[in-house]
């Protein structure tokens, strides 16, 4: 199954998939409220604004295997995330990223491999997989920031041609 072709449900509830974003590039970020790492919600909705024009998309998954570190309703979330950061960008429905219960769009995403070469598991809250038009993706670990250089160019590199 491609990752283009995966059910999916937003963060209301609705049925969606990645196939509306084909042509876009999008990073998938698993999400927290309550994690150290929430302050990158800034850095995240940085790049939205600066790339939506673009043909790209953050897309937010929030994740509660973490510690507990998204405890909320999908309402909690949403207001948490509207009134505390200004999240424009789409959520999903919060999902498991790992073990027995993980989402078939992380059993796709985490076959692909950081820059060290490391597939498998996500390793905490704010992971970020940056899929490109066409499905490659790339990995950028929970402490990469959102503006890091390395991913901004990862960005650029993947944005649709003009």
């Amino acid at each position: 199954m491609s990752l283009y072709d995966i059910p999916l449900r937003t963060l209301s509830g609705e049925p969606t998939s990645l196939a509306e974003y084909k042509d876009k590039a999008v990073l998938i970020v698993n999400v927290a409220s309550k994690c150290g790492l929430t302050p990158q919600y800034e850095g995240l909705e940085r790049l939205q604004q600066r790339y939506a024009g673009r043909g790209f998309t953050v897309l937010g998954v929030p994740c509660n295997q973490f510690a507990g570190q998204e405890p909320g309703t999908a309402e909690e979330i949403a207001t948490f995330c509207s009134a505390t950061y200004g999240v424009t960008f789409p959520l999903l429905e919060k999902s498991d990223v790992n073990g027995d219960g993980r989402h078939p769009l992380y059993i796709q995403l985490t076959k692909a491999a950081d820059a060290d070469g490391a597939a498998g598991d996500v390793q905490w809250n704010f992971e970020k997989f940056l899929v490109a038009p066409g499905g490659e993706v790339s990995r950028f670990r929970p402490r990469t920031e959102p503006e890091a250089p390395e991913l901004v160019a990862a960005i650029e590199a993947a944005l649709p041609a003009a």
